[in-house]
């Protein structure tokens, strides 16, 4: 670690004064806090263009296809879990981020010639294959950008900074969702959804350029002490490739998070399976349909914004952590429970919308926070394991689970009634996961204190 020196400059402190109306940040915090909020906008940015268009194919394939759609995912994720981890291994933290969405960003313009040139047309065998294809591609793509994404955040950043700071930094990753998604929506019928795969990868590069400049961070241990992170994410984390399963396996505060996911999961991917089937028999074609999913997400995140802005990071220190995680299961019990007594369209598109506004705003933020107190190398490969290859296992779970109760004759209301015993167990998890971080990072700043500090920053 290294010190830095010199006052702020003149308009880091303008923006300094401005950000405090909104988040609690200190004025050495302001170039990484802007840096990360823009990194997050081009990830998020540049897969919301993308979501529309795969939940197109989704309906297009009919809801019965979605279960083998998921499990072609399961094994591309798992497939991709050691290749990030190896580069984890071997590189530093500042070009391993790099090459993971250089990657993608190849795949993208791949898609688009395939789309662009070999589809003979829409509906035909080709373009449903190459559409299938598409939909597992782009789904792993939605798990590493933002696993990554976070994993280098949780790396930079400290447990009390997170709890401040990644509820604004969310920020950027909402409007992102928000100038991604209303670009669909509006570009899909004029220009085709096939040339908007170009717009992707262009937001998703810049996202690449924002890493590779990214600031140092600083942190304090004291009141009045100041110290830097330069130079820890040029450090090579090496260890073993097969690092994130072993550890997973190893921690029940791990495997606590992993169950967490899964337990989420269970949750959305009902409520995603209705929406599917709804649109899918309501609107006619691919253009229609992607419209008006980026319609609802649209809704969704305009909901996000004005939380995150304003009250995640304040939430999470006045409520706590464990609160904090506690709040979307809440609302899911009760969510479902509504939605089993009221079986209605209008009761579910209320509570998707409400149910993904919460999760952005407060859940997302939240679990982040989790990660910050677990070793470095965690951070990267069981952080990533968890958020990719657990996640849609949970999401492989779950479709399997819809279709058994399905065809035992359940309909919408029953499989409502299911989700509450479940989101109450989730609850309760919740609960636990936020005191337990707590004692971690306690003792994460009580090692911190007795180990000889370096230079202090001038302040």
């Amino acid at each position: 670690m290294t010190a830095e020196s010199g006052e702020a400059p003149a308009s880091q402190s303008l923006l300094h004064a401005l950000l405090r109306r909104a988040v609690v940040i200190r004025a050495d915090e302001v170039r990484a806090t802007i840096a990360s909020f823009t990194f997050f906008f081009f990830v998020l940015s540049g897969y919301f263009v993308l979501r529309p268009i795969r939940d197109a194919v989704a309906a297009a394939s009919g809801v019965q296809q979605l279960p083998w759609l998921f499990a072609g995912t399961l094994v591309a994720t798992l497939a991709f879990n050691p290749l990030f981890s190896a580069l984890v291994v071997r590189y530093p933290a500042r070009k391993f981020v790099p090459i993971s969405y250089q990657f993608f960003i190849t795949n993208l313009l791949i898609f688009f010639v395939l789309m662009r040139f070999v589809s003979p047309g829409e509906n035909s065998a080709t373009d449903i294959w190459v559409g299938r294809v598409f939909f597992v591609w782009t789904s792993v793509l939605s798990f590493f950008c933002t696993s990554i994404f976070w994993c280098f955040m949780a790396d930079v950043f400290r447990s009390e900074q997170a709890q401040r700071l990644f509820g604004f930094i969310g920020v950027g990753g909402t409007v992102g969702s928000i100038v991604g998604s209303s670009a669909t929506a509006v570009f899909a019928s004029r220009i085709g959804a096939v040339n908007l795969l170009l717009v992707s990868a262009a937001l998703l590069q810049c996202g690449v350029i924002t890493v590779i400049r990214f600031p140092a961070v600083s942190w304090r241990v004291t009141g009045s002490q100041t110290y830097s992170t330069d130079g820890t994410e040029n450090e090579v984390i090496g260890g073993s490739v097969w690092a994130g399963v072993t550890s997973v396996l190893a921690s029940p505060y791990l495997l606590g998070i992993a169950l967490f996911l899964i337990l989420y999961s269970l949750g959305s991917t009902f409520l995603y399976f209705e929406q599917s089937d709804i649109v899918g028999r309501f609107y006619a074609s691919r253009a229609e349909r992607t419209a008006i999913l980026a319609q609802l997400e649209l809704a969704a995140q305009v909901l996000t914004i004005v939380t995150q802005v304003f009250f995640t990071g304040r939430i999470i220190r006045w409520i706590g952590l464990a609160a904090t995680l506690s709040f979307l299961p809440l609302l899911s019990v009760l969510g479902f429970g509504t939605l089993g007594v009221l079986p209605a369209f209008t009761t579910l598109a209320v509570f998707t919308v409400l149910r993904r506004a919460s999760n952005f705003s407060l859940t997302n933020p939240a679990m982040e926070v989790l990660f910050t107190v677990v070793p470095r190398e965690d951070k990267y490969k069981a952080k990533s394991f968890i958020e990719t290859f657990v996640y849609r296992g949970g999401d492989q779970i779950s479709a399997w689970t819809y279709a058994g109760l399905t065809a035992i004759g359940l309909g919408l209301a029953g499989i409502a009634f299911f989700a509450v015993p479940v989101s109450a167990i989730w609850l309760v998890l919740g609960l636990w996961l936020g005191k337990r971080q707590g004692t971690l990072a306690a003792r994460e700043r009580t090692r911190e204190l007795a180990q000889e500090a370096p230079l202090p920053i001038p302040t």
